[in-house]
């Protein structure tokens, strides 16, 4: 079929995505004779988000990856879709959290001591299964706890290019405070593209406990 291009290719594979795409993921959409250059393909996406300038949704790159989402100022109207069903997520998680995102690599041990409490397997686990943090590493020390950091489904479901956007920190504030803000900025949303998620971190996270 002539008429497909490259750029429709590139199109329909990120609308129907269920995760945002690397350059390198939309390479293995080709065999090894047809397969566009990495810098082709940026051309394309560049192309593409001009494209959508003007549109409901638009393509926004999130780390090295690129999707496509509602625009963040239609979630006023988007928001009403998704009344009652928007997650809602425990304290202990998102105080876990802010944690890892602000002083990683950290251990469970390191999570433990700034929260003052435990650390349960379950709450490690949802963020694990969530996409937002990961096991970078082991300290080296005996026991060799493992060092968790945050990964590029966290940057792209709180809308961060990069750690470097995060809000910056200004003056101690309890983790419980910061839990129950980022538990409310949640229910922000942008729809990416068969999936509900919030436009961005937009704040949520602009404080942490003095120890971190």
């Amino acid at each position: 079929m002539e008429s497909i291009t490259l750029k429709n290719i590139l199109e329909a594979a990120l609308l129907t995505a269920d995760e945002p795409l690397a350059i390198e993921r939309l390479q293995k959409l080709f065999t090894e004779q047809e397969r566009p250059a990495k810098n082709e393909i940026q051309e394309i996406l560049t192309e593409l988000m001009a494209d959508y300038q003007d549109r409901g949704v638009e393509l926004v790159q999130r780390g090295d990856r690129f999707h496509y989402q509602s625009r963040v100022q239609l979630a006023p109207w988007l928001r009403r879709m998704t009344e009652g069903r928007a997650p809602r997520y425990s304290r202990a998680l998102l105080e876990t959290l802010a944690i890892i995102a602000y002083h990683q690599p950290v251990s469970r041990g390191d999570i433990e001591e700034i929260r003052g409490v435990s650390v349960s397997s379950e709450t490690i686990r949802t963020l694990l299964q969530r996409d937002w943090i990961q096991q970078i590493g082991y300290r080296d020390v005996p026991g060799r706890p493992g060092l968790f950091g945050t990964t590029q489904g966290f940057l792209a479901y709180f809308g961060l290019t990069s750690l470097q956007e995060l809000p910056q920190l200004r003056e101690p504030r309890d983790p419980e405070e910061i839990a129950l803000e980022l538990n409310l900025r949640t229910h922000d949303v942008s729809i990416d593209i068969g999936t509900a998620v919030p436009s961005a971190v937009d704040g949520a996270m602009d404080e942490k406990n003095a120890a971190l």
